[in-house]
């Protein structure tokens, strides 16, 4: 009697384990900074290289986050990102307010950061930032240095002929 009572707690306190770390799951994968709970706008941004940028990545300014990235789509006529910032309307921004994209450490995730501007005249829903940054690709920095270096080796080794 004693094994089967001891067998039945264990089993209730694995499946109250398992349904918290389903739930704790469901929580962390569906996080959204709290945008759900206040309304938001929608402004666009278009960028040269979006690097590894995702839908649903962070929006911060002054490292707060104050919306998420809602879609990114090419644009047809310019071949530029074209990426929806879904920004909450708690948080208006000047209409000269700039956009970069930045990484969190050396291989973190990329977000977008906002640099407020100095206008007075404010973003409304549909406008585009105009002054943006694309990603700095590690790959293509990289290439860059690799192409120097190898340049540098060809233009000594020919000097010292």
């Amino acid at each position: 009697m004693k094994q089967s009572t001891l067998e039945l707690w264990v089993g209730f306190f694995v499946a109250i384990s398992i349904a918290a770390l389903v739930f704790l799951s469901l929580q962390v994968a569906g996080r959204d900074g709290g945008m759900s709970k206040t309304t938001s706008y929608t402004v666009y941004a278009e960028f040269d290289d979006i690097g590894g940028l995702k839908v649903k990545a962070p929006v911060r300014t002054a490292g707060v986050v104050v919306g998420r990235v809602a879609n990114i789509q090419l644009n047809k006529e310019t071949f530029r990102a074209k990426v929806a910032l879904e920004l909450s309307d708690a948080y208006h921004f000047s209409s000269d307010v700039s956009a970069q994209i930045l990484t969190s450490g050396i291989l973190g995730e990329q977000y977008i950061g906002l640099q407020e501007g100095g206008e007075e005249e404010t973003l409304n829903a549909g406008d585009t930032i105009t002054m943006t940054s694309s990603a700095m690709v590690l790959e293509n920095l990289i290439g860059k240095f690799m192409t120097a270096f190898a340049d540098k080796q060809d233009s000594s080794t020919s000097s010292e002929k």
